[in-house]
């Protein structure tokens, strides 16, 4: 597939057929994934394959509590989770929510990842200035974002998801995760029911201005 195409048609994917992924599928996707850029190159990540099903409901459950905190201020009338304009902490969790059928997606996927990544490989640029770091990301969400361009290329689809991110004090010692390890998302995988092959997006002069944020809109000409 020509990677403009995997670029322009990688969805996220939560609906499965249920087949597992072939044998030495995962494995190629993580060899292509590993070439992604990485600051000192340093390649900080580690992928945690959960499989055991007692550990996959624990880190469903979880995945399932921040979601419903997330819908629980959304339905407030705030960003979930925002750190600009933070929502109240009784903000309710609304009714009607499809927490048994996340639950049975995570359970029940036919493979799930969780990807951390070691804090001390790290250069966090953005550190001292006085607002939510978001540089140290550049170093493990290009790698997740390789697993799903890669997962597509072989024909398989996946979600990538920070719910259990939230859960992480519970989640470390349910995976033995070392000090200095972080939790950076939890990736589920396999063939899709249907796949997507179209995806709407902005437009580029939506969001790239020249010399300015409030420049001229980048034109093609």
């Amino acid at each position: 597939m020509e990677l403009s195409e995997v670029m322009r048609t990688t969805a996220a994917v939560r609906r499965f057929t249920g087949d597992p992924v072939p044998p030495g599928v995962l494995y190629r996707i993580l060899d292509h994934a590993r070439f992604a850029p990485s600051g000192g190159n340093q390649q900080g990540w580690h992928v945690i394959v959960v499989r055991d099903p007692a550990v996959r409901r624990r880190v469903a459950e979880l995945h399932v509590a921040a979601f419903e905190r997330y819908a629980a201020e959304q339905a407030a009338g705030y960003r979930a989770f925002s750190v600009v304009d933070p929502a109240p902490p009784d903000a309710a969790v609304p009714d009607g929510l499809p927490t048994e059928q996340m639950l049975r997606a995570v359970e029940q996927a036919p493979e799930v990842l969780v990807v951390t990544v070691e804090l001390r490989a790290l250069a966090v640029l953005d550190r001292d200035l006085g607002r939510p770091s978001i540089v140290g990301g550049a170093s493990i969400y290009p790698f997740v974002q390789n697993i799903l361009l890669a997962a597509r290329d072989e024909g398989l689809g996946g979600a990538v998801t920070t719910f259990l991110v939230a859960g992480e004090p519970d989640a470390a010692p349910l995976l033995n995760l070392p000090p200095g390890h972080a939790i950076a998302a939890m990736i589920q995988l396999g063939i899709p029911h249907h796949q997507v092959t179209r995806l709407r997006r902005n437009p580029v002069e939506t969001f790239a201005t020249v010399d300015r944020f409030d420049g001229a809109a980048l034109s093609p000409g």
